[in-house]
């Protein structure tokens, strides 16, 4: 199993590669960097210039707030730049963010991020092979590619390409156009199992490929600690996580796996009154359980072994707690052999 950490700009940007270096020298398998409050695509260079061989990865930028040739460009220069060690992870965004805070078209996500990836793969193939530029879809068309803008052939090839997804149409493309699908980190296994896993099969299917063509990444709830107050303090924070997430109408689904449908509709109610705490105190131990590993830190690889072991091949880890580094150093050990 392999294990990926995440990377932000706390402490500035002058400590981008100090950081990366630390997670290559722990032995992280992937290093990923989110679209939050900064563009990971300015972020990427110096990680990929402070390090040798881990993987990188954007987790995820936001594709709607783009189109294939921006994407294609920023991909392949990342690509060129790291030595072929970069995935261009993908998400939707939500509808408010792209058309508010974006101004950019929002319409039939799913089939609109199918034809945004294939579009890409057509500019990237066109680079690749010296092959006329000829995409047309329903979104996107991109017919022109003159000498003057072209790249040239990447000799690291074109990058791998992940998708965020939730729901199941989304799932779905990831499943026929991805190398990686990123789970979101509310799931559980039973959504995973259930909903997620029958969802990329149909996906692969349309393309004429089976699951194993796809990797799967989950960052998962670990919920531990080094003393009792340490444990409940890791509860509360990661009972709160659960509830903001579990508020947004998009995931109403992973509650509704496990037949607490409602529970979206009142985490909502009390998002929209400002009711932060009295979400938190929603989240009961049956449905921190079934979103989070809990337990002492010896007992997470082996509980993450026996969940998920047979069907995710990479793993990171949201950990709201402070735990003893050599202790944690051991967890470590364990899930990487796996």
């Amino acid at each position: 199993m392999k294990i990926d950490g995440g990377i932000g700009v706390d402490g500035g940007f002058d400590r981008i590669v100090e950081k990366s270096q630390e997670q290559e020298e722990i032995g992280y398998d992937g290093l990923w960097v989110p679209e939050t409050s900064h563009d990971p695509f300015t972020m990427l260079p110096l990680m990929a210039h402070g390090t040798e061989n881990i993987e990188l990865g954007t987790s995820i930028v936001v594709g709607f707030a783009r189109n294939p040739m921006d994407l294609a460009y920023s991909a392949n220069d990342i690509q060129l730049i790291s030595k072929g060690r970069f995935t261009l992870g993908l998400g939707s965004q939500i509808k408010a963010h792209i058309t508010r805070r974006f101004s950019m078209e929002w319409s039939k996500p799913a089939a609109r991020m199918r034809e945004m990836i294939l579009a890409t793969k057509a500019i990237w193939n066109s680079w690749n092979t010296d092959e006329k530029l000829d995409f047309r879809g329903d979104f996107y068309q991109h017919t022109l590619m003159t000498p003057f803008f072209h790249p040239g052939e990447n000799p690291y090839g074109a990058p791998k390409i992940a998708l965020a997804g939730v729901g199941p149409l989304m799932t779905e493309v990831a499943g026929e156009t991805c190398d990686v699908f990123l789970a979101h980190g509310f799931t559980t296994e039973k959504y995973l199992r259930e909903e997620t896993i029958p969802a990329l099969e149909r996906g692969a299917d349309k393309a004429g490929r089976s699951l194993s063509d796809v990797e799967i990444s989950a960052p998962l709830f670990i919920v531990t600690g080094n003393n009792e107050q340490e444990l409940e303090d890791a509860k509360n924070s990661t009972r709160q996580q659960i509830a903001f997430y579990g508020s947004t109408p998009a995931y109403r689904g992973v509650l509704e796996c496990h037949g607490w449908g409602d529970m979206q509709t009142e985490l909502n109610k009390l998002s929209k009154e400002g009711k932060w705490v009295e979400m938190g105190k929603t989240i009961d131990d049956e449905v921190l359980d079934a979103f989070a590993v809990v337990g002492e830190p010896e007992e997470i690889a082996s509980e993450l072994t026996h969940r998920f072991g047979d069907v995710v091949q990479r793993v990171s880890f949201y950990a709201p707690y402070k735990s003893d580094a050599e202790r944690w150093k051991a967890v470590f050990r364990d899930l990487k052999a796996v």
